[in-house]
């Protein structure tokens, strides 16, 4: 059963793991079939659902809301996160030239309110911004923040793939705190560990959001020197833990950071979400860590 954690202080409670929704118009489900998923994954205490705006071409979050009408009384049992700020390419927007971002107050506003309108909910538990924009004004992001907060709207506000100068940067500009930073941390890239993202996450007990945990496929598809690598070391470690698969490895991984991410499952086959909730059962000591990040670098440590 996954735990429910504070995902910062002051922030909401949400599952260990997530499930992730990006993906959902590709699974080729009935609205009764999500509904079926949304139950599964929920009875196994995963709560928190991901979505953004943009996800399938616009269309992820009305596919899930379609299944959440089906039985309302799952709202109250579930925390909604999405993000906005990114304006696709798309035939639903034909006036746009170029692929950017927007996180104007006007957009983020016109954006919550379609996102509550396509998921058929009254409130989001946590907004994210979801790419750092360089025209952001952050005085405009915490006044509509503020609004959307005060109109019921919004709970919490959060941030995703932001650096740890453009998070201090908005945190400034609120009088509450950002809950969350969602960024991709996995074998293959894990630069948030480097470049201070996860260290200042630590410092403010702030737990992060993992997406792409699993490269979208690619350490298990890829040929290149340093998939094969990771991929015989995986295996190696997942020996010496009694895992069942190289999946459940890294997400042991992932989540051995001291800033304990929470991962994000992208999958819609719930033997696969329940093989990352068994995972949560297995750690890894710093050797077996340490192997697979050399695997990746392909050196040793300094």
């Amino acid at each position: 059963m996954v735990e429910r954690v504070l995902v910062s202080p002051g922030g909401p409670e949400l599952s260990e793991l997530i499930q992730g929704y990006w993906r959902v118009s590709e699974w080729d489900l009935t609205p009764q079939q999500r509904l079926t998923l949304l139950k599964q994954h929920l009875e196994r205490g995963i709560s928190t659902v991901d979505h953004a705006d943009i996800y399938g071409d616009y269309s992820c979050e009305q596919l899930f809301g379609e299944a959440l009408k089906l039985d309302k009384s799952i709202r109250n049992r579930i925390e909604v996160v999405t993000k906005c700020n990114i304006k696709l390419l798309s035939e639903k927007y034909p006036n746009r030239s170029v692929k950017h971002y927007d996180s104007s107050a006007q957009h983020i506003r016109h954006s919550v309110d379609n996102s509550l309108a396509r998921l058929g909910i009254e409130h989001i538990e946590v907004l994210l911004l979801h790419r750092p924009d360089a025209l952001m004004d952050a005085d405009e992001v915490a006044s509509v923040f503020l609004e959307l907060q005060k109109a019921g709207k919004v709970k919490h506000l959060g941030v995703s793939n932001f650096t740890p100068r453009q998070f201090e940067l908005l945190q400034s500009r609120l009088s509450s705190s950002l809950v969350t930073n969602q960024v991709e941390i996995n074998p293959i890239n894990f630069n948030v560990a480097e470049d201070g993202t996860l260290d200042q996450l630590q410092q403010y007990r702030i737990r992060p959001m993992a997406w792409s945990c699993l490269a979208g496929g690619k350490i298990f598809s890829g040929s290149d020197a340093q998939i094969l690598r990771l991929r015989t070391t995986l295996e190696m470690v997942k020996e010496e833990i009694g895992a069942n698969s190289i999946d459940q490895v890294i997400y042991a991984w992932v989540r051995r950071f001291p800033s304990k991410p929470l991962a994000i499952v992208g999958s819609g086959n719930i033997k696969r979400i329940e093989s990352a909730i068994e995972s949560l059962k297995f750690n890894l000591n710093n050797e077996q860590w340490y192997k697979i990040w050399t695997a990746s670098r392909g050196r040793e440590v300094p």
